[in-house]
């Protein structure tokens, strides 16, 4: 029996209250580290909004995307499809208005306005320069990266090759020195047609990227014909065939551990060049990466190729600048 009016009894009446206070306490703390782990760890219970273009290859890409994170992070996606001042401005000279941002400012705001959780581009529509406060988390295994000429069918050299880009122009004008150009737009499908239909301005060819026309499923196209054509003849743009997934800065390392770091290791090097030069769609830049060889083509040097070591890849930025200076290119 408790003698209540005890010394002895009062101490034991306050660990007897303290103790089911401490485990409160205990269970409090593990219940706000649960909170934190699954806030800013693994999604968990959490549905992940992918901004993205709608167009056919940018929603193939996407759903790409959200599958590879659905399986590696166990989460629900959906998918947020915006236009982009690209898409809108379909009349448009990307050479001439500068075709770099014009397919993806739209998806960062979505970014930066917190309606949508990341952002999937190609790779090779993102600018050197990146908007506050968004990063690039990384990207999906690369494709073939390489450029493919189609040919309307029966065509052997081709006359008139439509493409809007100075870097497929310069190059493919060395392979065949007598052919004229214009300019085309559109969707991988309505380009494809424009040319099998003679519908582009009397075009007999154009170029696209091998890597499209794959995950569109597109291996072959009623009168046309395709020729992919290797690095020494066509050097890729940078981030080609790469599927970028951006994101908010403060977000990039919960993604970065899923995705791809062979990838991201190439295009890291790659768009270093870009950030160096100031290379848009104004500019005839091909640079692409492979483990052991760079490959580059700017209207002022030519095509070139370079070996590369795993150092190379380290400091990209300052391998960046080495290689310029090496091609003559001033600081």
């Amino acid at each position: 029996m408790f003698d209540y009016g005890s010394h002895e009894v009062g101490k034991g009446w306050r660990g007897f209250v303290a103790r089911p206070l401490n485990c409160a306490c205990g269970i409090l703390r593990l219940f706000v580290a649960f909170v934190s782990f699954c806030a800013n760890s693994v999604f968990i219970l959490k549905k992940l909004i992918l901004a993205t273009r709608k167009s056919p290859l940018a929603l193939a890409q996407t759903e790409m995307a959200a599958a590879h994170l659905r399986s590696r992070l166990g989460v629900e996606t959906d998918l947020l499809k915006i236009v982009t001042t690209g898409d809108q401005r379909a009349e448009w000279s990307l050479e001439e208005r500068g075709g770099k941002g014009l397919f993806t400012k739209e998806l960062e705001h979505a970014l930066l306005n917190n309606e949508a959780d990341v952002a999937v581009h190609s790779a090779k529509d993102l600018p050197g320069d990146m908007p506050r406060g968004l990063a690039i988390a990384g990207y999906l295994p690369r494709a073939d990266p390489r450029d493919v000429l189609v040919l309307r069918a029966g065509v052997a050299r081709p006359e008139k090759i439509a493409t809007g880009s100075p870097r497929r122009r310069q190059q493919i004008a060395m392979l065949f020195p007598g052919a004229h150009f214009t300019q085309i737009r559109g969707n991988v499908e309505t380009r494809l047609r424009k040319i099998a239909e003679n519908a582009a301005d009397g075009a007999d060819s154009s170029l696209l990227a091998a890597a499209g026309l794959a995950r569109l499923r597109i291996g072959n196209w009623p009168g046309v014909e395709f020729h992919a054509l290797g690095f020494e003849s066509m050097v890729p743009a940078v981030g080609q065939a790469a599927i970028a997934i951006q994101c908010r800065a403060a977000d990039a390392t919960r993604y970065a551990p899923h995705l791809d770091a062979e990838t991201a290791r190439h295009v890291a090097l790659e768009r270093a060049f870009q950030t160096a030069l100031g290379g848009g769609c104004h500019t005839a830049l091909g640079v692409h990466a492979n483990d052991n060889t760079l490959w580059f083509f700017h209207e002022q040097t030519g095509l070139r190729s370079l070996p590369l070591s795993p150092d190379d890849f380290a400091n990209p930025d300052e391998t960046a600048r080495r290689v310029l200076a090496h091609f003559g290119f001033k600081a």
